[in-house]
């Protein structure tokens, strides 16, 4: 025994003297002995976020038919972003439970509500019915030191990522006020009819992961949006916006805004749904529509939404996973009795769900008269692109191409900085909730899976997540916008 050890003492030592003078000497001792060479490979010394973000440099490609005119609308404003914690805090409010509603009505309304997301680490966006207290709350915000002013709105955060790429002509409809117009890329056309003499404000309150109010504690970070906005809660802009696209002349409509007419309330809504898809009926029928949705409560009215009026009309929607899961609650789908995502949403629930919105509410079969066939969903930890088969190309990079802005954007820089992100995502993953499924597995170096189920194809990839996010508002608008760019609308019909 003691010789063998002696021999693995002199080994050890003769390996270390070689090595103090020419290092490569080791391996070719290690190879002739037939020991294992336990170097780390190149590719196992970079970090698998450095292997990703080096991979989505060289896979994502623009399509080969680009999109040359985009038209948007139809809410835009200007956003006042303040910390939420401090905000509530300097109007003396004290923290409590969490309650959602609906519609705010008050202060104590607000910090509920607040409160009920913040815990969840989930973004939300509501209706405040109070004018005059909207107004003291807006002061205070504007007042508060650090407060910033940004583009807003669903519609103006996507014109302006749009806005990026030269060579792309965007046109942009919404209640644009003298503030807003001044903060928008010179290269946005606004319609002389768009423009209003006063501004709207939406404030934001962001929470940071780990911030703690009284017994609550962020576990990610989000924001909470409210606002009191009469145009772009009645969608007054939608009329001009459809007018304006015969002169125009888009290759792509990108709607948004739907979600701002649930606060005005049902009568208001059920009225205003049905103008808004005729007018939308209207689009040259050759024109994609892409719809992007937001943050909503009431069931009836985002069936209204999905079954009968908007969703057969558009081709395209974007959305998160709290839109996705309330989708599914309002229309009875699959895990509807989920009352939210615990942690990252289960690939699987979200495979099934996306599945059900294109077989049920979309043109998965030929006998279809709706036209829906692309669904670009998006979490903080991966995001899936789900297809009818024939409709779309240059979905792989289109996919990748939305999680890289949004590594990049959440950490306020213009390319991802591997040092600054993490993944969060699992690299296991199966195709459905239920049997029969499939297992997959994403390989970092080509960060993209597909799988098919029936007419649908799925490309899922991995979001680097930013270790600490400077703004988190407008990621989901990149996302979309960014998807867009980067996807390719096919003319030759599968059918």
């Amino acid at each position: 025994m003691w010789r063998k050890a002696s021999a693995a003492a002199l080994l050890a030592l003769t390996v270390g003297y070689f090595y103090h003078g020419s290092p490569d000497l080791p391996e070719q001792i290690l190879q002739y002995i037939g020991l294992p060479n336990f170097q780390p490979s190149s590719q196992s010394q970079d970090s698998l976020e450095q292997v990703i973000s080096s991979a989505w440099e060289t896979l994502i490609v623009l399509p080969t038919r680009q999109w040359s005119k985009v038209a948007v609308g139809v809410n835009a404003c200007v956003d006042v972003v303040v910390p939420g914690v401090g905000l509530l805090q300097a109007m003396a409010v004290d923290p409590g439970a969490g309650l959602d509603h609906e519609v705010l009505h008050s202060k104590e309304d607000l910090k509920e509500a607040f409160i009920y997301y913040m815990e969840r680490g989930a973004a939300a966006e509501r209706f405040f019915s109070d004018h005059e207290a909207f107004q003291r709350i807006a002061r205070a915000a504007a007042e508060y030191p650090g407060a910033k002013l940004y583009v807003g709105g669903n519609a103006a955060l996507i014109g302006q990522k749009l806005a990026t790429y030269p060579d792309l002509m965007v046109l942009l409809c919404g209640p644009v006020g003298p503030k807003l117009h001044e903060m928008l890329d010179e290269q946005i056309v606004v319609p002389p009819d768009s423009l209003q003499e006063t501004d709207e404000f939406h404030l934001i309150l962001e929470y940071k992961a780990g911030e703690q109010w009284g017994s609550t504690q962020a576990p990610q970070a989000n924001r909470f949006i409210f606002s009191h906005d009469v145009s772009n809660g009645e969608m007054s802009s939608l009329e001009t916006f459809v007018a304006s696209l015969d002169e125009f002349e888009p290759d792509l409509v990108v709607l948004s805004g739907l979600h701002m007419m649930e606060g005005q309330g049902r009568e208001l809504w059920e009225e205003r749904l049905k103008e808004a898809v005729l007018a939308i009926s209207d689009i040259r029928h050759d024109i994609p529509i892409h719809l992007e949705l937001a943050s909503m409560t009431d069931k009836d009215y985002m069936n209204s939404i999905m079954q009968e009026q908007v969703m057969p009309i558009v081709n395209s929607i974007g959305l998160n996973e709290q839109e996705l899961l309330f989708l599914s609650q309002a229309g009875e789908g699959p895990h509807s009795h989920l009352d939210a995502w615990k942690g990252i949403p289960d690939v699987g629930r979200v495979s099934d769900i996306l599945l059900w919105i294109l077989e049920q509410h979309g043109r998965s079969e030929p006998s279809s008269e709706a036209d829906l066939t692309r669904i670009h969903f998006h979490t903080l930890a991966y995001h899936i692109l789900a297809t009818v088969d024939g409709y779309w190309g240059n979905q792989a990079a289109a996919v990748m191409a939305g999680a890289r802005v949004a590594s990049s954007q959440a950490c306020g820089l213009q390319s991802v900085d591997a040092d600054k992100v993490e993944l969060k995502a699992p690299l296991e993953f199966h195709s459905s909730h239920a049997e029969p499924r499939e297992k997959l597995l994403l390989n970092p170096a080509e960060p993209v899976t597909a799988w098919r189920r029936g007419n649908v194809t799925f490309h899922l990839t991995v979001v680097l997540v930013c270790k600490q996010p400077l703004r988190t508002v407008g990621l989901g608008d990149a996302i979309s916008a960014e998807g867009l760019v980067y996807s390719e609308i096919k003319t030759q019909q599968p059918f």
